[in-house]
């Protein structure tokens, strides 16, 4: 072919027309790998976002009613998390610390808060193992911007918690108190042992809620010792050292146990030891003082926490602090009076609420409602 034709052969690269295209194909390849470097297959998929991370510090797993809580509040999570994801929003990643019983977890848990907000979560929802230990945790999580809701205990001190979540635990010993006294005669002075946990929020209240309700029903009593138990080994020793403390029967009317971790304890060692005497009010609702209740074994009333409601109703507060809402600075959880008359309309600590009903005892407040309401 003569060179002068070269340029003129049709289809080859020498045709303007050709070369114009193919350099027009490559620009646009060339665009298109761009746009994927600077976009990224997040945003070519657009999967669901990244889940928030929330950092949860639990107390106790020996201790029933808080393996309760803990229950309610993952549950909680799991279904708040189902519908994010469904559409299409961010959902939630535990991040799990158990402190443990006694000085050794009060001790492990300032350093498990501590590790959590070093990780930079989104949220802190805290059952405090004491009222004061976690006051400088507290004031860190302030400063580093991360929200915090405290549940079933306080935390005391100069850091400011979003939200407090708790059972009515001046209700609860109140309840207790009232039931204690229609059980004696009006002018009978109650010869009261108190076995009490002085450490943490709830327990304090419990005890105010039971001297509250004696001296407004006008019932006389003394306290006569008081012991320290909040789970079964403290218990345990708490009843010994009563019985060694009281051996005559009769020298003791009745003992207040601010929960039933360690007041089951209490009632075995003094059963075992044939104190039968003996009238024991307690809170919680564990299903083994129900029993107790039932079978006329030392045990009268059960201020029973909703455990699992309680567990739940934190993480809903916490989600609603992710969402940007405002929430109340405390939730309080109705408390519910297991008594002979009553137990069968407690099914439990994760079942349905019970029923309104009347008290068929003396009461400031005759009628018994489920109602959660905000603090002060």
């Amino acid at each position: 072919m003569p060179a002068s034709r070269l340029g003129q052969s049709k289809g080859g690269l020498g045709d303007p027309l050709v070369w114009s295209r193919a350099v027009r194909a490559t620009l646009l390849l060339a665009l298109l790998a761009v746009g994927a470097a600077l976009w990224g297959p997040a945003h070519a998929s657009d999967p669901t976002p990244e889940p928030y991370q929330v950092g949860v510090l639990y107390w106790s797993m020996q201790i029933p009613g808080q393996v309760a809580m803990r229950e309610g509040l993952e549950a909680e999570a799991a279904r708040i998390s189902q519908a994010a994801r469904a559409r299409g929003d961010q959902a939630l990643e535990l991040v799990v610390r158990v402190a443990g019983d006694g000085p050794e977890g009060i001790e492990r848990q300032i350093v498990q808060m501590n590790e959590l907000i070093d990780l930079q979560v989104d949220l802190l929802i805290v059952q405090p193992t004491d009222n004061a230990a976690l006051a400088a945790p507290l004031v860190r999580a302030n400063e580093a911007g991360i929200p915090v809701v405290a549940y079933d205990q306080y935390i005391s001190g100069k850091g400011t918690l979003t939200s407090f979540v708790t059972s009515d635990n001046h209700q609860a010993g109140y309840l207790d108190g009232e039931y204690l006294a229609s059980l004696f005669d009006d002018d009978h002075e109650i010869k009261l042992i108190l076995v009490e946990y002085p450490h943490v929020s709830s327990t304090v209240e419990r005890v105010n809620g039971l001297i509250d309700a004696l001296r407004e029903a006008g019932q006389p009593f003394k306290v006569l010792k008081t012991y320290e138990a909040v789970e079964p080994i403290g218990g345990a020793a708490a009843g010994q050292a009563i019985l060694r403390d009281f051996p005559a029967v009769g020298s003791i009317d009745a003992v207040f146990t601010v929960n039933d971790g360690g007041g089951l304890a209490v009632v075995d060692a003094l059963a075992e030891a044939g104190r039968t005497e003996i009238m024991v009010a307690t809170i919680d609702g564990d299903s083994k003082s129900v029993e107790n209740i039932v079978a006329g074994r030392l045990t009268r009333i059960d201020s029973a926490q909703f455990c699992g409601a309680l567990g739940a109703e934190s993480m809903k507060v916490g989600w609603r602090v992710l969402q940007g809402q405002t929430v109340p600075s405390t939730v309080l959880i109705p408390v519910f009076p297991i008594t002979a008359e009553t137990h069968e309309r407690f099914g439990g600590w994760n079942q349905p609420r019970p029923a309104p009903f009347t008290k068929p005892w003396p009461s400031k407040e005759p009628t018994w409602t489920w109602t959660v309401r905000a603090g002060d």
